[in-house]
Parts: C-alpha cells; sequence; structure tokens
C-alpha cells in the first residue's frame, strides 16, 4: 500500500501543480480550477450516494449533482462579474454562495415534497441530499475561495498552503502512528488511529506550514515577505487537528453504512472523496484563518 501511494502522488501532485501554474496564467477568472472543481464535485457526490445506498437510502445523483454545481458555481460568480481590480475578500464574497445553498436547499424540499410515497424515508433521503449538497458543494466551493482571499495573484500560494499543510499532516500522522502509535485515539469510530499518529499530523502541519509559507512566499513576489514563523505554525497547527477531524467525519459516514473506503478508484488511497476529506474540512477553517491572523502581510 505504501509503494502505491508513493506512486500515485508522485503522479497526481505534479499534476496538480501543472493544473495550478496553467490556471494563474490563465488569469483571476481561475477557469481550470472551476472545470478541477466542477469534475471533483460531480465524482465526489456520486462516491457519496453509493455510500448511503447501504443504507436503503437513495438521493437522487441528478438532483444533488446538478445542485452542487450551481454552488460551486456560484463561487465564480464575483470573479466572473466584477472587474479583477475590483474582486472583494472576505465574507463578502461568499453572498453568492450563501445564497445558491439556500435555493438549492428549497429546491430539494420541494422535489421531496412533489416526490412524497409511503415508505416513510422521505425525510432521510432529503437530508441525504442536503448533506451531500453541502460537504461536497459548499465545502468544496468555500475552499476554492482562497484563490482570491488575499489578492489573485497570491491566490495559489493560500491555496498551497492548505493542501501542503494538510497532506504533510497526513504524512506525519501515518509516520509516527505507523512507528510509535500503541493507543488508540477513536477506535470504535477509526481503529487504525491513535494518539501519536494524532501529534504526528500536527507537528507535521505546522513544520510543512512553517516552510512554505518562509519559501513559497517570496517566489510569488520577491517584494512580498513572510509572516513570522510563529504565526504560521499556529496554521499549521489548526489546520493539522481540522484536517484531522475532516477524516474522522468521513469516517463516520464510512463506519456506518460498513465500508473501508469511499470506493476503488486509487490503489492505496481509495476513493476521491478518502483524498479529499481533510481537505474540504480543512478549507473553510483556512479561509477564516487568513483573516484573523497576519498570514498575509503584503495586505
Amino acid at each position: 500500500m505504501l509503494v502505491w501511494r508513493l506512486v500515485i502522488s508522485a503522479v497526481l501532485i505534479p499534476a496538480l501543480i501543472g493544473v495550478f501554474v496553467l490556471d494563474n496564467k490563465a488569469g483571476p477568472q481561475a477557469p481550470l480550477l472551476f472545470l478541477l472543481c466542477a469534475a471533483a464535485a460531480v465524482r465526489l457526490v456520486w462516491e457519496i450516494i453509493a455510500l448511503l445506498r447501504n443504507l436503503s437510502l437513495d438521493p437522487g445523483f441528478v438532483a444533488t449533482a446538478c445542485c452542487s454545481l450551481v454552488v460551486v458555481t456560484a463561487g465564480w460568480y464575483v470573479p466572473i462579474v466584477l472587474a479583477p481590480d475590483a474582486l472583494p475578500n472576505g465574507v463578502l464574497a461568499l453572498g453568492p454562495v450563501a445564497l445558491a445553498f439556500a435555493l438549492c436547499f428549497l429546491f430539494l424540499f420541494l422535489r421531496s415534497v412533489i416526490r412524497y410515497n409511503d415508505n416513510r424515508a422521505n425525510i432521510q433521503t432529503l437530508a441525504a441530499e442536503v448533506l451531500i449538497v453541502g460537504y461536497v458543494g459548499l465545502l468544496l466551493c468555500v475552499t476554492a475561495q482562497l484563490r482570491w482571499l488575499a489578492g489573485a495573484d497570491a491566490g495559489y500560494l493560500l491555496l498551497g498552503s492548505l493542501i501542503v499543510t494538510v497532506k504533510c499532516g497526513d504524512i506525519g500522522a501515518y509516520t509516527l502512528g505507523r512507528l510509535f502509535g500503541k493507543r488508540k485515539m477513536y477506535p470504535s469510530l477509526s481503529p487504525g488511529k491513535t494518539w501519536m499518529g494524532a501529534l504526528g499530523a500536527v507537528l507535521g502541519a505546522m513544520l510543512s506550514a512553517v516552510l512554505w509559507l518562509e519559501v513559497a512566499t517570496p517566489r510569488f513576489n520577491p517584494e512580498w515577505h513572510a509572516c513570522a514563523w510563529y504565526w504560521a505554525a499556529l496554521y499549521g497547527a489548526v489546520i493539522g487537528i481540522t484536517g484531522l477531524i475532516g477524516d474522522l467525519a468521513e469516517s463516520l459516514i464510512k463506519r456506518d453504512v460498513g465500508e473501508k473506503d469511499s470506493a476503488s478508484l486509487m490503489p492505496g488511497f481509495g476513493g476521491l472523496l478518502d483524498l479529499f476529506d481533510s481537505v474540504l474540512f480543512a478549507g473553510p477553517v483556512a479561509y477564516v484563518l487568513w483573516q484573523l491572523i497576519p498570514l498575509a502581510t503584503w495586505r
């Protein structure tokens, strides 16, 4: 499994970097990032529906996939409609996203009313559909908003900080957990996770956040300087903990339906949801942290 993880990572990471580089050159509207998010949203919806069907629930794939795409697309309303130099940041940019999610919620509720039957699973199915759109569409869209949060030129500095920090946290958790992990953290939900692995996640995330922001910031713009190391370490610690919670949250779904992986898309990783779970949870938290603590020193 470790060999497969290394091989797939050696393919996925350069491919993702290539997409980010090309998308950065394409302009502040980020068309390639949109296509990447849209494709991921459809696949993630499919995987979650496949899991939930083990509970005899039958959420609609077309309805939830379309709603998730609507919410993701709403995240591009501001950068496409407004001039690049007038892009708002902060919570103001999330207005269209919140409105899109609210309208999708109303649509799914109306759909359940129209399709009502006597099988007594109507509310459960509706709840599953709202969960899917929130988990996939909303979390994915808010995470993508890091592309514009600190200015269009710094978009992939922020997104890179999130991905690098979360994934290095995963590596730290895997390493310390395998070498020294004995005391289980949450055996009923995720038998493989240990407290030593959790410590590795936090330490790995802290170290990678400090190194990323120290090395990458001046690479994006020679006039920019990295934030103080302790702010970067704080950012990494919070993201590491949040990513760990995101992994447990996905384990909640898989454990409830009796599955080990969300799908068999990639050997060693499972499905796309297994790869995205910690990033999706940590994305909105990163969005908040980039506004609350002085990470973007160039603003």
